[in-house]
């Protein structure tokens, strides 16, 4: 058989319906509409999915809800307590802890506080909290970050409230009212020392 001999089986194609076409055709007058209602009329019909107001099926079903950041990276976690495995100055990596069976997903590691270390250990990893990081040092170990230790960023100052602003309004204004009453009870002074100076003289 050649490719251009190929048919389709009797019976798998079938002729378009045409409609409105006359009552001799079985599908006239109503053109397979019905009588009156909303599918009947031009344009009418409702959305996929619509019940006819009842809750619909893709609004029944569990979903779940929230957001997932897409720049996210999930940390195979590790607790400086389970270092303990490992014997002093042991470099630990991705692979020794892979080989102790403490990792096993082949995520980035991430070393956590939780337990006690007390041997001298260079762990490298790809991140560290401060606390294991802390407890990793004071033990005479050092850490290696695999992309580079993060660069903190400094606190922002947050404004300050309308509050916190009216008082050091308040305060200032003070210093200046209490500035002004002393330089205007100098300069009263000074004419009634002027003025007894001139009776004095006369």
């Amino acid at each position: 058989m050649q490719q251009h001999e190929l048919r389709q089986p009797a019976g798998a194609t079938h002729k378009r319906k045409r409609v409105g076409r006359g009552n001799a055709s079985g599908h006239g007058t109503y053109s397979t509409r019905g009588r009156k209602g909303q599918k009947a009329r031009s344009g009418g019909g409702v959305r996929p999915g619509f019940e006819g107001g009842q809750l619909p099926l893709v609004r029944r079903m569990a979903n779940k809800r929230g957001f997932r950041n897409p720049f996210r990276v999930d940390y195979e976690e590790v607790n400086v307590g389970m270092l303990a495995l490992f014997t002093a100055g042991a470099a630990v990596n991705a692979e020794t802890l892979a080989a102790a069976r403490l990792v096993r997903t082949g995520k980035p590691v991430k070393v956590l506080g939780e337990g006690e270390l007390t041997m001298a250990l260079t762990v490298e990893a790809a991140s560290f909290s401060k606390s294991a990081k802390a407890k990793i040092e004071a033990a005479g170990g050092s850490v290696r970050w695999l992309n580079g230790e993060p660069v903190e960023k400094p606190a922002e100052k947050k404004p300050n409230s309308v509050r916190v602003r009216n008082k050091a309004k308040a305060a200032d204004a003070a210093t200046k009212a209490a500035a002004k009453g002393a330089a205007d009870a100098a300069n009263k002074q000074a004419k009634t020392d002027t003025k007894e100076e001139a009776a004095a003289e006369a």
